[in-house]
Order: C-alpha cells, then sequence, then structure tokens
C-alpha cells in the first residue's frame, strides 16, 4: 500500500513498505532541473547537485559522504531537464541517519568557497569526458538542434563560461527563486513502516517556511526540422535523428511508449535491432527513445555504424518508419508486443530504489501515483489503428531532425 502525507508547508512524503527487503531506499526529489536555468544560469542546477555533498550548516564534506558509505549505504544525486534528485539506499537500521543526511543535503547546503572553485574544475573535467565520449555528446547535440534556442535544448552540464563564472551568490539566488515547497517530494520505499518513517523526518521538514515561487517554464513550441553534419576525431559514423513528441500529460504517451518499444527499445527483438543488426550487422547497437516532459516530449533513434554503411542503415532506419506507418499491425504481433512492454514495466517495478524515485516524480507531476495495474490497462487497450494513427503523427521522416557525426 502506497501511503502519501502533506505537511503544512506542502512538501509531501510518500511511502510503501515492503517487507521481503533488508534496505530501504529515499530520497528527495524537486521539481527544478536545466531548463529552469536562464542562459546565463546554464549549467547551475547540476552544479548545485554536485555542491550538496560539499557542506551544510552541520558537516563538512568528509561527514556527508562518509555518514552512509562507512555503514554499507549508498549515497547519490542526479539532475534532468526538470527534476534533481538526491536519494540513498541503506539497510533499515540505519535509515533514520540517511534521512537526516539527505535533509540536510536538501536544504542546509551553505557552498563554501573553496569548494565552489574545487567542484568547478570537476565540472569542467566531467563536461571534456563527454566531449571525448561521441555517443554522449550526439545525443545532447540532437537536443540542440531539436529544441533550437529554448531551454530544453541546453546541455544539462552548462557550458564553460558559464560553469566559470559561478559564484556563491548564484546558489542561493538560484534556489531562492525556484525552490517551492509544493513542488518537493520525499519517497521512500523499504522495509520500514509508514510511522517510523515519518519519525526520522517529519519533525525536520516541518520546520521548512511555506514557500511558492512565482516562476513559470517557458514552453517549448515551435520546431522546425533541419539536418547537421560534423566531423570529429571519431573512427564510426554516428547518425541521431528526433523530434518533439507527447508530453506527459497527453492521454497517448502510453501508446507512444508501447510503440517506441516494438521499433527500438531495449529488446533484442525491436525492429531496429532485427533489420540492422541481426539482419545486416551494421551496428552493435541501435535504440530509439521517448521521455515525455511536463509540456512536450522527445523522440529520438541513435546508432554508430562504418562509414560505407551509413547511407543504407539510414534507409533501413527509414524503411521501418515507414512499415509502421503504413502496415497495421496484426493482431498476434500487437498481442505480444504489448506483453513485452508489460513485462518489462513488471520487471523494473523490481527495482525499489528507481521506484522510489518514479514515486516522487508522479506525485510532483501529477499529483497522485497509478498504480502498475492502471497503466497495464491503458496498455491493453490500445488498438492497432491507434499505433498506426500514432506513427503517422510522430514517425514522418519529414518532422524529423538529422545529426550525423562523420569520422575526419
Amino acid at each position: 500500500m502506497i501511503q502519501i502525507k502533506e505537511l503544512a508547508n506542502g512538501i509531501r512524503i510518500v511511502h510503501q513498505e515492503v517487507t521481503h527487503t533488508r534496505l530501504v531506499h529515499c530520497g528527495f526529489v524537486l521539481n527544478i532541473g536545466s531548463r529552469d536555468e536562464s542562459k546565463e544560469q546554464e549549467g547551475l542546477a547540476h552544479f548545485w547537485e554536485h555542491m550538496a555533498f560539499k557542506g551544510t550548516k552541520r558537516r563538512k564534506t568528509f561527514h556527508i559522504i562518509n555518514r552512509l558509505e562507512s555503514l554499507g549505504g549508498e549515497l547519490n544525486a542526479y539532475t534532468t531537464k526538470e527534476k534533481i534528485c538526491f536519494y540513498a539506499s541503506v539497510l533499515k537500521e540505519h535509515y533514520t541517519k540517511a534521512a537526516d543526511l539527505l535533509f540536510d543535503i536538501t536544504f542546509n547546503s551553505t557552498f563554501p568557497l573553496k569548494e565552489i572553485e574545487k567542484e568547478r574544475q570537476v565540472i569542467l573535467e566531467e563536461m571534456a569526458m563527454y566531449r571525448d565520449s561521441p555517443d554522449d555528446s550526439i545525443q545532447d547535440e540532437l537536443d540542440e538542434l531539436v529544441f533550437e534556442n529554448h531551454a530544453l535544448g541546453r546541455n544539462i552540464l552548462g557550458n564553460e563560461e558559464t560553469v566559470r563564472g559561478f559564484s556563491q551568490q548564484d546558489f542561493f539566488d538560484f534556489i531562492s527563486s525556484r525552490l517551492d515547497t509544493n513542488q518537493v517530494v520525499f519517497s521512500i520505499i523499504g522495509n520500514i513502516s509508514f510511522a517510523k518513517a515519518l519519525r526520522a523526518i517529519e519533525g525536520s521538514l516541518s520546520q521548512i517556511p511555506s514557500k511558492r515561487t512565482l516562476y513559470t517554464r517557458s514552453e517549448f513550441k515551435h520546431f522546425k526540422p533541419t539536418s547537421k553534419i560534423i566531423h570529429r576525431e571519431i573512427s564510426q559514423a554516428l547518425s541521431a535523428m528526433g523530434r518533439p513528441a507527447y508530453s506527459q500529460f497527453h492521454s497517448k504517451r502510453y501508446k507512444l511508449f508501447l510503440l517506441n518499444n516494438i521499433l527500438g527499445g531495449p529488446s533484442m527483438n525491436s525492429r531496429l535491432n532485427l533489420a540492422l543488426r541481426e539482419k545486416y550487422g551494421y551496428v552493435y547497437s541501435i535504440e530509439s527513445t521517448y521521455q515525455p516532459f511536463s509540456d512536450t516530449g522527445f523522440f529520438g533513434i541513435f546508432f554508430g555504424t562504418e562509414e560505407k554503411t551509413l547511407a543504407k542503415s539510414k534507409q533501413i532506419v527509414q524503411r521501418e518508419l515507414q512499415k509502421l506507418r503504413f502496415k497495421k499491425l496484426g493482431t498476434m504481433q500487437l498481442h505480444m508486443a504489448k506483453e513485452q512492454a508489460i513485462g518489462q514495466m513488471a520487471m523494473a517495478e523490481e527495482n525499489y530504489a528507481a521506484l522510489m524515485l518514479v514515486f516522487g516524480k508522479s506525485l510532483i507531476d501529477h499529483g497522485k501515483i497509478d498504480p502498475l495495474e492502471r497503466i497495464f490497462e491503458q496498455i491493453r487497450k490500445t488498438t492497432a489503428e491507434e499505433l498506426l494513427e500514432i506513427s503517422n503523427e510522430i514517425f514522418d521522416p519529414e518532422q524529423l531532425s538529422y545529426l550525423t557525426y562523420l569520422p575526419n
């Protein structure tokens, strides 16, 4: 059973007890991400994520990183376009320590000047590492192409100029202008009762003053398909194509999830994998992805191949897209696709650390947590005609942007 409590300041606590584990997974989900930065603040949310571990009003860096690690636990964080998450996994007897530490780094960071300078260099090295990884950088550059001149297209890491220029006051100003206690969730899944989970965190969270922000996100509205070729010091050609897609509030989002799974999902029997790897041996891996945001979404396809097989590989991809646009799935094909997608989602639910964060995001974005069975029901009700309609909305090759990396 999922239990939810909302505090007077708007912060919510969501909990699910799981008795067949020794662990507790818990974390804060904040509805703040890289898209909430101004152009001058590019990379600040991610920098904040790093700095949360570098000192609070009660702890220095060593005490933060050693607090749970010395107990066999894990402390981590990440930043996306729309969320910042601070989370931990520990043995159930150490949950109170984890909750207290997470509260401290989320709300009491002091952003010490010396640590800012050290972490600035760490982030610059992280940026260099990503630039040296074409598989990663092509995804970021496709975002820039698809969401041109919009915050969704900016790199989460930021750029060298902004990262080098951030001051201590920039962090305090950003948090002050973006943090809304109605948009904060503390999520817990593990072998602990709701009452005990609350005792460890409710008192501290209740002391946070209620805060509302006047800030609203700038919607992405104008997409213009385009193509770009970049020459790089790489050994194989890389191809990426993508476009905006359905938002997380769109009624067809689960149907597009199903369709994307058929086309290029994680399984070896996806159409793109069967066509390019199994039939021709042109690629080691190929994937398609669908990521919904609050006002739009992203659909993309990524693969690498030898330069001499690039044109043929692109033709095969286009052919698979056309098949889904013009040939309706058979009854058995559709049934098997549904069962596969449902099975994958059911297995994902067994990853309690990830599920804990999903609960937090769902509560922020939708104000509720849909039972998995309700999502399964939507997938099972999907018709072949609906998938054909979605294919024509999303898979039109003339409505995709194309990015290609070619070896020098």
